[in-house]
């Protein structure tokens, strides 16, 4: 029990004083540019420097072992959009009410907002977006053959090169500062996530037509052999190869470098890996006995290889703080057929490394993520047990780059938490999926009652226990052993914090509870 007492205790300090400037910390350099690399739905057990003996990642595991690894980094939410949302403005998500979006979704984050690209760019930066976007464009009602506004340079993105949401929804184009990229005039793109366009071959009606089976939800508009979210039409010119991702944007970062290499840059780099559907190129496919999802997250590694030699080459490695870390935690049928569970069961691979739920899910496998920072000579190498969210990059970074931020908002500045130096971390971390909130606060995840399916169709838990959970995930990481009905002070002193930290959002769920 005093385990408890003292993260309470902690949690109360770090509350106070979590976002206070650190401005006694200063480079001994100049002001080191700064990339962000977020995979997608890569898990925890995914990385092999995290324990998978079944996937090699060796770039990955380079920036892990020279720098400092997290053991306890979280993403805010478990799904795509809200935890991207929380990392670009330190601002938990549920408070805005963000969910994931459709791939014609207006822009969630308002152009008034504070962003973490906008206050990069006022310290000095040049800013960049490339790959994965998911954050929704424009007002409503897109039109895809004009110049798209507001989007990711309104949010603070000198240059982007992207993709509206995610690849297995459509529309299936590259944005490049708000315009398709390789549009023919005489052959419009029109989008609608309603209704089908009179003709135009889906997955129900041209089943012949498809090289990737789907499981469920992906049976509409069909680019490329692969049936989508949404109906499409037109754009065919403009329109990806989904093998040729990767190449692409990895050719894309590596321009944007070699054009910034003069100044100081931020660069949010969103890999499309492992996320549905996996395609990998050729070069990739085969290579790893775990079938499409085992070979995107190769694939993925390479993108970090492909980068960390472009920096070397350009002299730029030496002063580049690099983080890297996966949006959600992991998922295997996401909606194709592709034997990404199966695989995986047969070679005992684990995505979550033994959490429990993933992807979609309020248990720790769904926000608990790969997170490491690398920064040649002045990162010491160091793995950290310490409590860290994506989010407290936007506050941290400030502090590094001697940025101005508002006191108002969620982030918090751990500048030395995430540089190696100091060992502390949050007390307290609220957790969200889909709407339903969580706890991860000192050792103990706590989970209200919510009531609802077990799983969804992904076969993921989602953490709708209906009755409270409360888990000591240091004695039990993949929460078998729920202790709400045992230890009871411990449950109440938790949700007393819960309260104080979603702002009463949930308090129904405290005063339901009786002591013994």
């Amino acid at each position: 029990m005093r385990k408890f007492f003292i993260t309470v205790a902690a949690a109360l300090t770090l509350a106070a004083t979590g976002c206070r400037k650190s401005a006694d910390i200063k480079s001994d350099a100049r002001t080191p540019n700064i990339i962000v690399i977020l995979a997608d739905d890569l898990g925890f057990g995914d990385v092999s420097f995290y324990g998978s003996k079944t996937i090699s990642t060796p770039n990955i595991d380079s920036l892990a072992r020279g720098g400092a690894c997290f053991t306890n980094g979280y993403a805010s939410s478990s799904t795509s959009t809200p935890s991207r949302y929380a990392l670009l403005t330190g601002m938990y998500p549920w408070r805005d009410d963000i969910h994931i979006l459709p791939g014609d979704a207006p822009l969630v984050i308002s152009p008034s907002q504070e962003t973490l690209p906008k206050m990069m760019r006022k310290a000095g930066y040049t800013t960049g977006a490339i790959g994965k976007w998911h954050l929704g464009m424009g007002n409503g009602n897109v039109d895809w053959n004009d110049t798209i506004r507001p989007g990711a340079r309104e949010v603070g993105f000198d240059y982007s090169c992207i993709i509206a949401a995610t690849n297995d929804r459509v529309p299936t184009v590259f944005v490049r500062d708000g315009s398709v990229v390789g549009l023919e005039k005489d052959d419009p793109i029109y989008v609608n996530y309603d209704e089908n366009f009179e003709g135009e071959p889906t997955a129900l009606t041209n089943p012949e037509m498809l090289r990737m089976q789907w499981a469920h939800g992906h049976q509409n508009s069909i680019v490329n052999g692969i049936s989508r979210i949404g109906y499409m039409k037109g754009g065919t010119a403009a329109r990806w190869v989904d093998e040729d991702m990767a190449d692409y944007f990895a050719g894309e970062v590596k321009k944007f470098l070699a054009e910034n290499r003069d100044r100081p840059f931020f660069l949010y780099y969103g890999l499309h890996e492992p996320h549905v559907p996996r395609a990998p190129h050729s070069r990739f496919a085969g290579t790893t006995g775990l079938g499409p999802r085992g070979d995107a997250i190769a694939e993925a590694d390479w993108c970090v290889g492909e980068l960390m030699n472009e920096l070397r080459r350009l002299d730029l490695l030496d002063n580049t703080l690099i983080i890297f870390t996966s949006d959600n935690g992991p998922v295997l049928n996401d909606g194709y057929r592709d034997q990404a569970r199966e695989l995986a069961e047969a070679a005992g691979h684990l995505p979550a490394g033994g959490l429990r739920g993933g992807k979609y899910s309020l248990f720790d496998g769904g926000t608990h993520i790969p997170l490491c920072i690398y920064w040649k000579g002045k990162i010491e190498p160091v793995v950290s047990d310490a409590l860290v969210c994506q989010m407290d990059l936007f506050a941290s970074l400030a502090d590094l780059v001697g940025g101005e931020i508002s006191d108002t908002l969620d982030s918090r500045a751990m500048l030395p938490t995430f540089l190696g130096k100091d060992l502390t971390g949050r007390g307290e971390l609220v957790i969200e999926n889909q709407g339903k909130l969580g706890l991860r606060a000192g050792d103990y995840a706590y989970l209200p009652p919510y009531t609802g399916p077990a799983t969804n169709l992904t076969g993921n838990e989602l953490g709708n226990l209906g009755v409270y959970g409360l888990f000591d995930l240091a004695a039990d990481p993949a929460q078998t052993r729920n202790l709400a009905e045992t230890d009871t002070l411990t449950l109440h002193r938790i949700q007393e914090i819960f309260t104080r930290e979603t702002d009463g959002f949930y308090r129904p769920f405290v005063e339901e509870v009786t002591l013994k």
